[in-house]
């Protein structure tokens, strides 16, 4: 993966913190604290009592009297029965200092056993914090309570009842009056089960244990909110329910888990929010949530409470991916960036479009570089904030879904870029999430990304690791990703990596490599495996790691059990290629080697030939623009390449653009120069002929399973001649199970090379060209071999029989038997 700008340098700050913060700091919103506050301390305390009809009932101001009977008894399911409106006495069970402190500080660790109601001596005691309420009254049934201000915003009183009973409250502000429900009252909203999976980090859903949950608790429709904050010494709500003040909505935590837990009645889908938590030191700091499933449009960077109500059509597509596993199967993939490939579309305007167009290509998949919520667009997606939601740049979660639906019942398979790598620092997202390192590893050495400006997740935290599994887990089950291609895997797996001596630490064994690492990737590939069957996981692997793609239980020469991929991008064929095809013709006799070393290691793992973006960009040049020559032989060279790597052992990757031989780098400002395509522009037929083969090359491919079905199997390839140097030519066989074979011959001269002869077997009657990359159609000559090839009896290259075949000049052609 090549450098991405980091989001916080290329983001200017101020921006997405001023969107941030449009929580305390709101000017409007201030004022209104100070007044509410001067009312709060003055005007409730004198009039609430005089308008209170209640506090005409002696009765109801003696403190302790019992519950008279039957009226107060309280009634099934709806607590006391009907009565008079009664206003609490004075010597109401106030909060202790301590308590009174820690929730105006935001350091109460259970504001629930202090909050609400509660049996105490006497009867019930209701308590309520409400900053900024002129007064506050509890209601159960027909009976009434004022509560006294104790100042501060909060709220109590003693009632002579039994039981505890189901109440709402009556908040009285400046100018309005809202009855709600008391988040107080409600018994926690996560399971034991959810909270021991979570302290053992084997919580394989766990999406749906924290974050923001529409729920209906208690009987009573709300949201639940729960986050892993294990260092804070308190976490509050806050969002547009509360106008971003979290003071009277403290979550509680959940034992020795780490986890902060408040149920919000009438909180529903839609709502902004962030965490406020109060670090160690006392400070505090707004987070988006982790576990977020929806965020706000960037630079805005506020999470959002969602419930998906998609309804997918895709169950056939589902019930057969599982049929034939990736490496046995035909896999030829378009990358695409979705916020470029036709700017300004929207997943569901994407939907109309890009399932036609890839299906027309003949493609099989497509590969979308990350679409997880990141803050700074020129990072295309590699630097994420938001891991469980899909940028909103284009659409909520479910016109996401709806785009992956589409593409499903076009008969297109969606892989998904996965970054577990490495997070931004931005300062309301992972980053000391809760004052200390967190997500990160704890030694700054290990934490800080050399290359990017990054962070490097804790792999051997068992929390951490299963927030990355399970987010593995949560593309592939909630939107119905077919594969993950895992980002920058090299950099995870060793603890060098671009690191100087002195600048790391060698594991227990003495060794360079990330043990925390290894153990992380097994696991995340053999919980995926089991979970989502048919789903297959894909390594951006540079290095020669012994075992990317074998089975995790399968240990190997160097010790380790493999990591359990299902493929891993050739990283080396696609260097030693491109150097390769960019040197001039008369200098490719001595480059040779550079295109035959690949099937020394071809069956080493299970590859994929991969033309990436990161091929494109940075100057690189796109790959039409690689190739020497004028541009009639860039783009013959451009085509004979794509048709040797189409035949080549491994699956296809080719990044959009290149199907049409775009000559400038891709930009994620413009995406594909599209216009190269009209018809009314002059070289519009070149750069649609580059397309039309590309097309060609899917549909015969697809159709042979010589080239697919044995990619990872010696069987499966012949060398023909791979000595050639001096004629630029290459020529193998390929073979299915069967052993029907497909002929394969790239000649990367410029000249024609008539009756050239090629040794083959003897038990084919003929050859018919099926494909050749200099068809008039192509752009090419329209040199070869348009009737079938006879052998003759003639031994060639150590086979029996040998056919003679016309060469077209930079081009490949494939025969089949006729």
């Amino acid at each position: 993966m090549t450098p991405r700008p980091s989001s916080s340098g290329s983001e200017p700050k101020k921006k997405a913190a001023k969107k941030t913060t449009k929580t305390p700091k709101n000017t409007a919103k201030n004022t209104a604290k100070k007044t509410t506050r001067k009312s709060a301390a003055g005007t409730a305390a004198k009039t609430t009592p005089k308008k209170s009809p209640a506090a005409k009932n002696p009765a109801a101001r003696t403190a302790g009297a019992p519950p008279r009977e039957p009226a107060q008894e309280a009634a099934p399911g709806r607590g006391p029965a009907a009565s008079p409106e009664v206003a609490v006495a004075a010597s109401s069970p106030s909060l202790d200092a301590a308590d009174r402190e820690r929730l105006l500080a935001g350091t109460h660790h259970d504001p629930h056993s202090v909050l609400g109601a509660h049996r105490v001596p006497g009867g019930v005691a209701f308590r309520a914090f409400r900053p900024y309420a002129l007064a506050v009254s509890v209601r159960s049934g027909d009976l009434r309570i004022e509560l006294h201000d104790d100042g501060d915003g909060f709220f109590s009183g003693l009632v002579p009842l039994r039981e505890v009973p189901s109440h709402r409250l009556l908040v009285t502000y400046e100018g309005s009056v809202q009855e709600v429900e008391d988040p107080y009252r409600f018994l926690p909203a996560l399971g034991d089960l959810d909270l021991h999976l979570i302290a053992e980090g084997r919580h394989e859903q766990l999406w749906q244990a924290l974050g923001a949950h529409p729920t209906v608790h208690g009987g009573v429709a709300g949201t639940r909110f729960a986050v892993w904050a294990p260092n804070a010494r308190g976490v509050r709500v806050a969002g547009g329910f509360n106008f971003w003040d979290g003071t009277g909505h403290p979550m509680r935590s959940l034992g020795s888990t780490g986890v902060w837990e408040l149920f919000l009645p009438g909180v529903g889908a839609g709502e902004l929010y962030k965490f406020e938590i109060t670090r160690p030191d006392g400070s505090r700091t707004f987070r988006a949530d982790p576990l977020a499933r929806r965020t706000e449009v960037p630079p805005a960077t506020s999470s959002v409470v969602h419930v998906s109500e998609y309804t997918w059509g895709d169950a056939e597509w589902l019930a057969r991916r599982a049929d034939r596993p990736a490496h046995e199967a035909p896999l030829s993939v378009y990358e695409v960036h979705l916020p470029s490939w036709r700017p300004g579309l929207t997943y569901r305007e994407l939907a109309e479009q890009l399932p036609a167009y890839v299906a027309d290509l003949g493609f099989t998949h497509v590969e979308l570089m990350p679409v997880a919520e990141h803050p700074f667009g020129g990072s295309w997606g590699y630097q994420v904030t938001g891991f469980y939601a899909p940028t909103a740049r284009l659409g909520d979660p479910d016109d996401f879904r709806y785009l992956v639906d589409r593409l499903h019942r076009a008969g297109i398979g969606v892989l998904m870029d996965w970054v577990p790598a490495h997070f931004p620092r931005d300062d309301w997202a992972l980053a000391e999430f809760d004052g200390r390192p967190l997500y990160e590893h704890s030694d700054p050495q290990r934490a800080a990304h050399p290359d990017w400006g990054t962070l490097e997740f804790d792999f051997g935290r068992r929390e951490v690791r299963n927030f990355l599994v399970a987010n593995a887990v949560y593309w592939c089950e909630e939107f119905h990703i077919d594969g993950l291609r895992v980002d920058a895997v090299a950099s995870m797996l060793y603890l060098d990596y671009s690191r100087e001596a002195g600048q790391w630490t060698p594991n227990e064994r003495g060794g360079r490599e990330n043990l925390d690492a290894v153990a992380f990737l097994q696991e995340m590939n053999a919980t995926v495996y089991r979970r989502v069957p048919g789903v297959v996981t894909v390594a951006e692997e540079s290095t020669a790691w012994d075992g990317v793609t074998r089975a995790t239980h399968h240990e190997g020469p160097s010790g380790f059990g493999g990591l359990g991929f299902g493929l891993k991008w050739n990283m080396g064929w696609m260097h030693d290629s491109l150097e390769y095809m960019s040197h001039e013709p008369v200098h490719r006799r001595y480059h040779h080697g550079e295109m035959t070393f690949s099937m020394v290691y071809a069956y080493s793992e299970n590859y994929v030939l991969p033309i990436s973006h990161d091929e494109v960009v940075h100057g690189k040049k796109s790959l039409v623009s690689k190739m020497p020559g004028d541009w009639w032989q860039q783009r013959a060279n451009e085509r004979a390449y794509l048709a040797f790597m189409w035949a080549h052992p491994g699956k296809q990757l080719l990044f959009m653009g290149q199907e049409f031989a775009q000559g400038a780098e891709w930009s994620e400002a413009h995406g594909p120069d599209w216009w190269l395509l009209d018809p009314q522009y002059g070289a519009a037929p070149d750069h649609r002929g580059v397309r039309d083969l590309v097309r060609d090359l899917n549909g015969v491919y697809r159709d042979t399973p010589a080239l697919w079905q044995r990619d990872t199997h010696p069987s499966g390839f012949s060398w023909v001649v791979e000595d050639a140097a001096e004629d630029n030519v290459l020529a193998f066989l390929r073979l299915d199970a069967d052993g029907t074979p497909l002929l394969a011959v790239s000649n990367f001269a410029p000249v024609v090379r008539s009756d050239y002869r090629l040794g083959v077997p003897a038990d084919v009657p003929a050859w018919h060209e099926v494909l050749n990359t200099d068809a008039a159609r192509y752009g090419g000559g329209d040199a070869g071999n348009p009737d079938p090839v006879k052998p003759e009896p003639q031994g060639w290259h150590g086979r029996p029989a040998s056919i003679r075949l016309t060469l077209p000049p930079l081009a490949t052609v494939w025969l089949h038997p006729a």
